[in-house]
Order: structure tokens, then C-alpha cells, then sequence
């Protein structure tokens, strides 16, 4: 279920949404710019959240400034443009409603509290977490709860049948939630060297549905004649 576009006008040019999208990509071009893979693996290990230090160092300025600078790195190509595809389509929306100041504040705020959740997840570990993954998480989240009704154009494969159908936001960002909390739980326990920080997304994900309300201060817009 990979969503394409949605089907929900906005007021505004979401120039936040546009700038992080633009910034992602300027970071991502900047690591296919080093020049040897031991250079880049340094870069990402300086530059992303890694838990065990985070823990033992929580008081090196340095170190912490790492919970934000992973936001703006990827692993991988798929990796940023499934995490800037989702921006896309959700993240227009919720500037729209919040404003463009409070949807910064907000986005950084989700991105943070994914990173310090799976931090929390999984203290001794030595492996760089790095994406913006929690802070889109929480982009869902919000969107999920101003929007669950607006439709989204999803493209579905079932086998061999590849269809592209409209559903209520609240089937398709349901669907993803409920994924991200199964892969984690299966999760725990598991020595990884690697993969999806699944706890980032959750804890972004609950922090974007905990923070819409309140930064969107008077600016609701509904959907619809609901």
C-alpha cells in the first residue's frame, strides 16, 4: 500500500514542507559526494543519533545536537525518496493548518522525540540511526487525526494485480501504524546491525497525534462537510 497523492486542496504555498523536502535532498546529494565508503560511514556515524552515546554522553552538547542533524540524513536512496514522497502528499496539509512557524516547531519536535523513543528502545547501541522518518511519522500522525477522511490515492498490490484505488486517510494511515507497531514488537529482543528504527516512527507517530490540536491554535480547517 504506497500512497501517491491525496485529494485534500490546500490554502497556502507549503513553503516549510517544500524547504525540508529541498534540504533532505541537498544533504543526501552531499553523501554521494564523498568520495569512499569508509568517508561516508564516518560521516553518518558523526552525524546520526547513536544511542550509546547519546546515553552515556547526554551532557555533550555535540552529541545531542546529533538528535537533530539525523533528521536531514538517509541511508539510501528508496530511503529518502519514500520518506520525502510521504512529506509530499501529508506534509502541505498540516502546514496548511498549523502555519508555517508552528509546522517547523512541530516537525522538529516529532523528529526529536522518535529519536530519543528508539534511543530509549535501544541504549547500547552502536549503529547510527539517521532519517527523517520520525519527524514524518509525525507528520501521519496529525494528518491522521485533522484529515481522517480525506482521500487518498493508493496504489495497491494484490499477487499479480496492481490497482490504484482511493481510501480514507484513516484506512491507509491506520494500516501504517498498525505495521510500524507489529515490525517493532517483533523487533525487541533482536541484535540488529542495522534496518528500520521502528520505535522513531512510533514515537513520532504518537507525537504528531498528541501535538496537532495543540499547535494548531485557531487555524482548524475541516474536511469536508463532516
Amino acid at each position: 500500500m504506497i500512497p501517491l497523492r491525496d485529494d485534500n486542496p490546500t490554502r497556502l504555498f507549503a513553503w516549510v514542507t517544500v524547504t525540508l523536502i529541498a534540504t533532505n535532498t541537498g544533504a543526501f546529494l552531499y553523501e554521494l559526494l564523498l568520495r569512499s565508503q569508509g568517508e561516508l560511514q564516518a560521516f553518518i556515524h558523526s552525524w546520526g543519533v547513536v544511542p550509546y552515546f547519546v546515553v552515556r554522553h547526554s551532557q555533550d552538547l555535540r552529541v545531542l545536537l546529533t538528535l537533530l542533524t539525523a533528521m536531514f540524513l538517509h541511508g539510501g536512496f528508496l530511503h529518502l525518496i519514500g520518506n520525502m514522497l510521504y512529506l509530499w502528499i501529508f506534509g502541505n496539509n498540516v502546514e496548511d493548518t498549523l502555519g508555517a512557524f508552528r509546522f517547523a516547531l512541530f516537525y522538529i519536535a516529532c523528529g526529536l522525540v522518535g529519536n530519543l523513543v528508539q534511543t530509549a528502545i535501544s541504549p547500547n547501541s552502536r549503529v547510527a540511526i539517521v532519517g527523517a522518518s520520525g519527524a514524518i511519522a509525525g507528520v501521519l500522525g496529525a494528518y491522521l487525526l485533522l484529515f481522517p477522511q480525506a482521500q487518498i490515492y493508493t496504489l495497491l498490490t494484490l499477487g499479480y494485480v496492481i490497482r490504484i484505488v482511493k481510501l480514507p486517510a484513516v484506512a491507509v494511515l491506520g494500516f501504517w501504524i498498525v505495521v510500524q507497531f507489529m515490525s517493532g514488537l517483533a523487533s525487541l529482543g533482536v541484535v540488529q546491525a542495522g534496518g528500520v528504527a521502528w520505535f522513531a516512527h512510533i514515537g513520532g507517530f504518537l507525537t504528531g497525534l498528541a501535538l496537532a490540536y495543540p499547535f494548531r491554535g485557531r487555524r482548524m480547517r475541516r474536511y469536508g462537510p463532516y
